[in-house]
């Protein structure tokens, strides 16, 4: 598995000029002060697997080693998280972040190589100031893609 996200950098960073960010439009949305604010008023509501991959990759993104590249797939699909409008609004009950967690685990399976273990740590970390208590093969679960 590694070693076939080590390819796909490598892929990716030979052929940038193909490769575009689908979700570049929405790195202007994306602000720290926006995400705490977001997590903290919608944690609960987003659910464990939206709060912890959207704080991998924030947390990845926050790492000097994570390349440009990776940083605005970050930043697009964080954006994607945070914007007002998107595909389906986040306060319809049961779907409303049905379309965030694609977004969000498309951007940590992109840039899977550069989740080590401190950011998984420090996301980890994060979750308890909103889930007192969680069921930690959910959180296996997203780390499965990694």
């Amino acid at each position: 598995m590694e070693e076939m996200a080590q390819n796909w950098i490598i892929f990716i960073e030979t052929n940038s000029n193909i490769m575009k960010n689908p979700f570049k439009n929405y790195s202007s949305q994306f602000s720290e002060n926006a995400m705490w604010s977001k997590l903290t008023g919608y944690a609960k509501k987003a659910g464990l697997k939206v709060v912890y991959t959207a704080l991998l990759l924030f947390y990845a993104y926050k790492r000097k080693e994570t390349p440009r590249w990776a940083k605005n797939i970050v930043l697009g699909a964080l954006g994607y998280f945070l914007a007002p409008i998107d595909a389906i609004p986040d306060l319809a009950p049961l779907l409303g972040y049905t379309d965030d967690i694609g977004v969000l685990s498309f951007g940590l399976v992109t840039i899977a190589a550069y989740v080590n273990e401190e950011v998984k740590s420090k996301a980890r970390n994060r979750l308890g100031r909103w889930f007192s208590a969680y069921d930690e093969a959910e959180l296996d679960s997203v780390e499965e893609q990694l």
